[in-house]
C-alpha cells in the first residue's frame, strides 16, 4: 500500500481556520452587544469546529495506539466541553441544565449519534462489525454504571432512609464509579487482534499510515482543549439570555442543545468514521463516550461541585430523565448485543431520540 501523504491537507487547513474565526467571532461578540441569540449561536459553531480540529487529530492517533485507546483518548477529549460547560452552568446556579445535559449526554450518543453511525455507515457498507466481544463488554459496563448512577434516584422515590441523605449517597456512588472506571481501564485500552477472514473497506482503513507527524496531532490537540475552556465560558455565558429570547426550557436546553454541542467531536467524528468503513473505531468512539460520562463525568461534577463551592449537583433525577435513559441503555444494548449493525437499527435509534427531546420541550 503506498504511503498516505503526509501534512496538512486542504480540509485539515478549512477546518483548523474555521475554528481559529469562530473561535476569535464568539470572543468578540462575547465582549460587545449583539443581542442574546448571536452570542450564543457563534459560541456553539466554535465548539463544533474545535470538535472537528480535535477528532482529526485524534483519527490521526488512532492507527498508532488500535481501536480501544482512540475510543478512550476520543471520549475523554470530546467530554471536556461538556465538562467546562457543566462547572460554568454550576457557577452560575443552572443545576437542571446539568442533570439534563448529562443525561442528554447519554441520550445523544447512544441514540442520535450511534444512530446515525449506523445509519450511514450501513447505507454505504452494508452490515457491518463492530467486535462482538468488546461490543457485549463495553454495553454490560454502561448498563451496570447508569444502573449504579441511577440508585441515589431511586432511593429519593420510594422515600427510603437514604432519601435525607441524598448528597452523601450521591458523593459515595460518584467515588465508587470513579473507582470501577479506573478498575477497567486497561482493558479499555488493550488492542484486540484482527479476526481470521476480515477484509473489505474497514480493514483497508485501518492500514492508513498517518498523514500527520506525531507531534503535530498533539498540539493541535492540547491547543484545541484549551480553547474549548474559554469558549465554554462563553456558551454558558450566553445561554440564559438566549434560553429567554427563544423561550427554551431549562430541561430542553440541557437535554438537547447542551448535549449535542458538548459532544460535537464524537456527533462529527462517529459519523466520520462509519464512513469511511471503520466500524469498530466509530463504535468504539461512540459508545465509549457515554460509558464515560456515567463512569467519570457525572461522578466528577458531584463531587467537584461541592469541592469548589458550587451550586450542590446530585444524582436524584427526575423521573422521566430516568425512564429516557433507561430506555435508551436498553435500546442501545438490544441492538449492539450481537456486534453488527444496519442502517435500519441506526434510523430506529434515531427515531427513538426524536420523540424523547420532543417529550422535552415543554419543560
Amino acid at each position: 500500500m503506498a504511503a498516505a501523504r503526509q501534512g496538512l491537507t486542504r480540509s485539515d487547513l478549512v477546518v483548523l481556520g474555521g475554528s481559529a474565526v469562530a473561535v476569535l467571532t464568539s470572543g468578540v461578540t462575547r465582549y460587545v452587544r449583539s443581542g442574546p441569540v448571536l452570542p450564543f449561536i457563534l459560541s456553539a459553531c466554535a465548539v463544533t469546529l474545535l470538535a472537528g480540529l480535535v477528532g482529526r487529530s485524534v483519527e490521526q492517533l488512532g492507527d498508532r495506539f488500535g481501536p480501544g485507546a482512540t475510543g478512550v483518548l476520543q471520549s475523554a477529549l470530546g467530554n471536556l466541553p461538556e465538562l467546562f460547560i457543566s462547572l460554568f452552568a454550576l457557577r452560575a446556579g443552572l443545576v437542571a441544565v446539568v442533570q439534563a445535559a448529562l443525561v442528554g449526554s447519554i441520550l445523544a450518543n447512544l441514540l442520535l449519534v450511534l444512530g446515525l453511525a449506523f445509519l450511514v455507515g450501513g447505507l454505504k457498507h452494508g452490515r457491518q462489525n463492530l467486535d462482538s466481544e468488546r461490543a457485549r463488554q463495553i454495553i454490560v459496563f454502561m448498563v451496570l454504571s447508569v444502573a449504579a448512577m441511577l440508585v441515589p434516584s431511586l432511593a429519593h422515590f420510594v422515600h427510603t432512609p437514604a432519601d435525607a441523605h441524598e448528597r452523601q449517597l450521591s458523593t459515595i456512588v460518584s467515588i465508587v464509579l470513579l473507582g470501577l472506571f479506573a478498575v477497567t481501564l486497561p482493558a479499555s485500552l488493550r488492542r484486540t487482534a484482527p479476526r481470521e477472514g476480515d477484509a473489505g473497506p474497514a480493514q483497508e482503513a485501518l492500514g492508513e499510515e498517518p498523514r500527520w507527524p506525531l507531534w503535530l496531532a498533539v498540539v493541535l490537540l492540547v491547543v484545541s482543549a484549551g480553547l474549548a475552556a474559554f469558549v465554554s465560558d462563553w456558551f454558558v455565558a450566553a445561554l440564559q439570555p438566549a434560553m429567554n429570547a427563544l423561550n427554551i426550557s431549562q430541561a430542553f436546553a440541557g437535554l438537547v442543545v447542551v448535549a449535542i454541542a458538548g459532544n460535537a467531536i464524537e456527533n462529527v467524528v462517529g459519523v466520520q468514521l462509519s464512513l469511511a468503513g471503520r466500524s469498530e473505531y466509530a463504535f468504539s468512539v461512540v459508545i465509549n463516550s457515554p460509558l464515560q460520562i456515567a463512569l467519570v463525568l457525572a461522578p466528577l461534577l458531584v463531587i467537584l461541585s461541592q469541592v469548589f463551592g458550587l451550586a450542590a449537583l446530585t444524582l436524584v433525577f427526575s423521573p422521566l430523565l430516568i425512564a429516557s435513559l433507561i430506555i435508551a441503555v436498553v435500546m442501545a444494548a438490544f441492538i449492539t448485543f450481537d456486534g453488527e449493525s444496519t442502517w435500519t437499527e441506526g434510523a430506529a435509534l434515531i427515531a427513538l431520540y426524536v420523540v424523547i427531546a420532543t417529550a422535552f420541550w415543554w419543560g
